[in-house]
């Protein structure tokens, strides 16, 4: 059966984040409803990976089997008619059949946006920071995470994944056009639940002067949730984009129903 890979956006504050949860409002829930209501058949998505509660995302992306008569654009048009505002589907393609949203992905690049003063427009999507927060130390600090190892003191203590080796390739604290606007950004293969605001949470605290540059280190080496600080608030955290090998994609003249 023909693959689909869907890119999305979505705004998360209303969320119970990406994953269907029994009870809950989540994303992938919604872009089913939507999906399974333009298809006329029952339609399941897999997603890239999950997203916490409140946390947003600008580069999401998903996958759907259905027939090879999907009209893309018009299904596109039609899902953004059904999807609630706040949750808009950027595109769909075709991939090959054997395409995995999950499994395929070489790399995912989070940013963790904070503002040190009030902002009323910025608010849904930048964490508050103290005034006298040191970026240059947090980004010495930052350093140490550019490596692959266990990185399980930054993941939540009752995640069942056992894996938790992670390749970090970026992770540097950026300084905005706007006075006061920072954002981290954060490139690894993989990530385990709410690593990245555990990390941040952590710099954070280096950045007050709460705790030592150096003790970065040793958090990592503890391998212990504890050890590292308080996860950052999810309203800072955006999924920006998630990377593929381009064999995944068929032709872009394959997009257009025979």
């Amino acid at each position: 059966m023909p693959r689909y890979k869907i890119l999305l956006e979505y705004e998360g504050t209303n969320y119970h984040g990406w994953q269907v949860q029994n009870g809950e409002v989540t994303v992938q829930q919604e872009l089913e409803k939507a999906l399974s209501t333009a298809l006329r058949t029952r339609t399941g998505v897999v997603g890239s990976g999950r997203t916490d509660a409140g946390v947003h995302a600008r580069g999401q992306v998903a996958h759907f089997d259905g027939d090879g008569s999907v009209d893309l654009p018009r299904l596109s048009h039609s899902l953004n008619g059904l999807l609630p505002n706040d949750i808009a589907v950027v595109s769909v393609q075709r991939a090959h059949d054997a395409f995995h949203a999950r499994y395929d992905a070489v790399s995912r690049r989070y940013r963790y946006y904070v503002t040190l003063r009030p902002t009323a427009f910025e608010r849904p999507f930048r964490s508050l920071a103290h005034t006298s927060t040191d970026f240059d130390l947090m980004n010495d600090a930052a350093t140490t995470l550019v490596t692959t190892t266990d990185f399980s003191s930054f993941c939540r203590t009752q995640s069942e994944t056992k894996n938790r080796i992670c390749s970090v390739s970026r992770a540097v604290w950026v300084s905005e056009s706007v006075d006061g606007f920072h954002y981290f950004e954060i490139v690894a293969d993989r990530f385990l639940h709410g690593m990245v605001r555990a990390i941040v949470g952590t710099l954070l605290e280096i950045g007050r002067g709460l705790r030592s540059a150096s003790d970065l280190e040793t958090v990592l080496a503890t391998r212990d949730r504890p050890a590292a600080g308080p996860a950052a608030p999810a309203c800072g955290l955006v999924l920006e984009e998630v990377t593929y090998p381009d064999h995944v994609m068929l032709d872009p003249s394959r997009d257009r129903p025979e």
